[in-house]
């Protein structure tokens, strides 16, 4: 018995649409419509969310692949030819959000917005996103931990189909997509649950709280999976990057919060 979810969802014209695909555009459809209707209680425009990721999309995805191939590097030299080849796999959720948060400095720049509160309004939504998205890894059997037993994933009383695709080369593998994806839901609930109490936050501490709450859970479920981009065949790049994130993160959190000339994170909730 092996993984039995078919990774492609059905073919149009002969061309496979693959369940990897179909999540990850659903999941940036649904950030992108969220972030426009909080983008409105902020003062600023929904149209200020889908101009952006018309920029953010392309350059996120770009983003994500590079940073995979930097790291797989040895490969690739010897591979070129398949450096484009996305379709194989290799993008890396890091890369994307680091470009994505270039691009949201220079946007918001261009258009005189607060970078802060840009950033306040979609990171909610991005670890939205990203709980969904590794539903497509699910899909594309990949992003799986180290081995286990079947009786240990049934005591996580997950459903079958769930055990049953855990199945891979031969041995039950650790859900560590699930183990994210839920923690990355969570993680989207108190944002919104914290971010909806009038005068709680400054510009900037949702934005933080973000990046603290998703480099901790990060930091440790890396630590379960058995395709982890290395650095120096010694560290994940993952945990060393989250490690860094999440102490940058405090740093300026408490810095921020004790300046009295950051404005607080203001909603209308007349709408």
């Amino acid at each position: 018995m092996f993984a039995t979810v078919n990774p492609t969802a059905f073919e149009i014209f002969g061309l496979p649409i693959q369940w990897y695909a179909l999540i990850i555009v659903s999941a940036i459809i649904l950030a992108t419509y969220l972030a426009s209707k909080e983008a409105v209680k902020v003062g600023l425009k929904s149209d200020d969310i889908t101009d952006f990721m018309l920029w953010a999309i392309p350059i996120s995805f770009l983003g994500a692949r590079i940073y995979y191939v930097i790291f797989e590097w040895r490969y690739y030299v010897e591979n070129p030819h398949l450096i484009l080849a996305i379709r194989n796999g290799g993008l890396a959720i890091y890369g994307g959000l680091i470009a994505g948060a270039i691009v949201v400095y220079f946007f918001t720049r261009h258009h005189f917005i607060s970078t802060w509160k840009f950033l306040d309004v979609a990171t909610p939504s991005v670890i939205l996103a990203q709980a969904i998205g590794r539903w497509g890894n699910f899909m594309n059997h990949e992003a799986f931990g180290g081995d286990t037993t079947r009786a240990f994933l049934e005591k996580l009383h997950l459903p079958n189909f769930i055990i049953d695709n855990m199945y891979i080369e031969g041995v039950y593998r650790q859900p560590t997509f699930l183990y994210e994806s839920v923690w990355n839901l969570i993680g989207f609930v108190i944002l919104i649950w914290l971010r909806r109490k009038p005068n709680f936050f400054k510009e900037g501490e949702i934005t933080l709280c973000y990046v603290m709450w998703y480099s901790f859970g990060r930091f440790f479920i890396e630590g379960m999976r058995t395709d982890s981009l290395m650095l120096f065949q010694t560290f994940r790049v993952s945990q060393l990057l989250s490690a860094i994130l999440f102490v940058a993160a405090i740093v300026i959190f408490v810095i921020r919060h004790k300046k009295e000339d950051v404005p607080l994170y203001v909603r209308d909730k007349g709408l």
